[in-house]
């Protein structure tokens, strides 16, 4: 094992120490009943490693082109991290999806649940709640201070769910579900139902707390302006797709895309229903009995057996998929997040598998014209595929590559990739699966569209049908997106507060598709007639997992 190796590890190991809900996601064991310190000196803590690990990695020279690799990921990713710190992001880090608030929640989803050590562990977490959302307090209060605050719409977005969470309107809380689930089980303790019945009563009570801090502390003093401005969208733009973006040309490239998928989606509707405009062909695709699905049970074992089934087709014949990386988990998402399907990666030893979570939004009726290419996105070969195979690979990549390596950008960039790839390889000839693909296209075109317009506040175009020449707003942003998505109301009413929640996240799906479709077509270019496209996705993830800039820098060449 190389230096740069071998300080990999110690990082992976020394953040794990320091941030034990990250440990869980990777399946590092030994900080099971730990939740973290989310006060600002436990944020400190993690900027002087990442401030450490950089002057270790700036002492040592590369000794292979994969040590070269590995040194590259972590400086560039863990630079970007240690300037968001020094910009205080820290202390106004709450939003609808990815902050303190949720972690603390989602990780009793990846806690194991088999043996009675396990139970224990989640009683032993359950009781620690109090104290971490304690501590994120002091974090978020110290931002008050400075004058560092999230905005109303964060706010109260997240209050709602941390009330959601905790029980409410005669709804049970998602902490009861746990007792319930241990009741299921083989395992028969009178001390520890108690023990979680106890554990359950402090994380309900400490999440209805935090909602009330929320609403009546800090409220007040929450920034009522939605967008960050240029300079901080900037900087976070680049932390989630690794490269430097010129912002108003990938503004007017959105509405390039935006125009392509209208104009395919037309055509591809004509195919569906001659004649008949695009809503009523996706009205049918909604309505038609036929075309759906009944049952949450029906539908989890249904994107349960395509899963399985993709996995058996694409496996050998457009890919190599690795024995652990063929089990993949179906899961239906606990209530109070929002409702956009999300992926988590398996634990480092596969002990416990991928899972595609589904947020029902309390639906039991299921078309699928959309689902097909959301399930390939999400599974196989979009995100499951592609962080399974780099988990897969300990004789290659450094651990920091196969754990913590990658953006937003490179993960969410291939998996918009893979939906459009499986459309190319034939996966997507029904017209009702394609006219799927093509509402994820526009959706995601929308949100380069959104973000960028909202964050910079800039104009919509003069030769837009949208309102033209006025200055985007949420108001018009939300307008947009239930008019041009072609998703349904109820899914894209949190739209809106996602992009402004997680500035520059929002792009790095098309941003990052852009990237995999330009370096394909370069190694096209020049391999010629000699080009495979198997072997060029097996070189391609091979690399593992970086940002879109080093991305095209070592697939510059075939």
């Amino acid at each position: 094992m190389t230096s740069i190796y071998e300080i990999s590890d110690r990082f992976v190991d020394n953040l794990s120490s320091l941030n034990p809900i990250l440990a869980t996601s990777l399946g590092i064991t030994g900080h099971e009943t730990e939740l973290g310190d989310f006060s600002p000196e436990g944020s400190t803590r993690n900027a002087e490693l990442v401030k450490n690990t950089l002057l270790e990695l700036g002492s040592q020279s590369p000794l292979t082109h994969r040590d070269k690799i590995a040194k590259e990921v972590m400086v560039e990713q863990l630079s970007i991290d240690l300037a968001l710190y020094e910009m205080g992001e820290h202390y106004r880090d709450l939003n609808i999806m990815h902050s303190p608030l949720q972690s603390v929640r989602m990780v009793f989803d990846q806690m194991p649940r088999t043996t009675e050590h396990e139970w224990e562990n989640i009683a032993g977490r359950l009781n620690r709640i109090p104290a971490a959302l304690n501590d994120y307090k002091k974090t978020l209060s110290d931002g008050v201070s400075r004058g560092l605050v999230s905005t109303v719409r964060q706010v109260t977005g997240c209050a709602e769910q941390a009330q959601t969470w905790s029980g409410n309107n005669d709804q049970p809380s998602f902490f009861s579900t746990l007792v319930k689930d241990f009741s299921l089980s083989a395992i028969k303790s009178n001390s520890l139902t108690k023990d979680l019945q106890s554990g359950i009563r402090v994380a309900e009570e400490a999440y209805r707390n935090m909602s009330e801090y929320l609403l009546t502390d800090y409220l007040p003093n929450a920034n009522k302006r939605d967008g960050v401005g240029p300079e901080r969208y900037a900087v976070m733009a680049e932390r989630y797709n690794g490269i430097l973006l010129d912002l108003p040309q990938t503004y007017e490239w959105g509405w390039e895309q935006l125009q392509w998928v209208d104009k395919e989606m037309t055509s591809t509707a004509n195919k569906i229903l001659p004649g008949e405009h695009l809503s009523d062909v996706i009205e049918l695709l909604e309505s038609d009995p036929e075309r759906a699905i009944d049952g949450v049970t029906n539908f989890q074992q249904w994107m349960q057996e395509l899963q399985d089934e993709t996995i058996k087709t694409l496996n050998h014949k457009h890919f190599e998929i690795a024995e652990p990386v063929k089990k993949i988990e179906a899961m239906i998402a606990p209530a109070g997040g929002a409702l956009a399907m999300y992926y988590t990666r398996p634990s480092a030893d596969f002990s416990r598998p991928g899972r595609t979570w589904y947020p029902t939004g309390g639906k039991t009726r299921f078309p699928i014209w959309g689902e097909v290419s959301i399930a390939y996105h999400e599974g196989v070969p979009g995100h499951h595929f592609q962080l399974g195979t780099t988990i897969h690979m300990s004789d290659q990549l450094s651990r920091f590559q196969r754990l913590l390596g990658g953006t937003s950008g490179y993960i969410e960039g291939w998996a918009l990739y893979a939906e459009r790839l499986m459309g190319e390889l034939g996966y997507l000839d029904n017209p009702d699966y394609y006219l799927g693909m093509l509402r994820a296209q526009a959706l995601r075109s929308v949100r380069v569209i959104l973000d960028i317009g909202m964050h910079l506040e800039l104009k919509i175009p003069d030769d837009s049908s949208f309102h033209p020449g006025e200055y985007w707003t949420p108001d018009l942003g939300l307008e947009f997106v239930k008019a041009r998505s072609h998703f349904p109301s109820n899914f894209v009413s949190s739209e809106i507060d996602r992009y402004l929640g997680i500035p520059g996240q929002a792009i790095s799906y098309k941003v990052g598709e852009r990237v995999w479709l330009e370096s394909r077509d370069i190694a096209k270019s020049e391999l010629g007639p000699s080009f495979n496209l198997k072997k060029w996705h097996t070189k391609a993830l091979s690399l593992g997992g970086m940002g879109l800039s080093q991305m095209q820098r070592e697939l510059g060449s075939a």
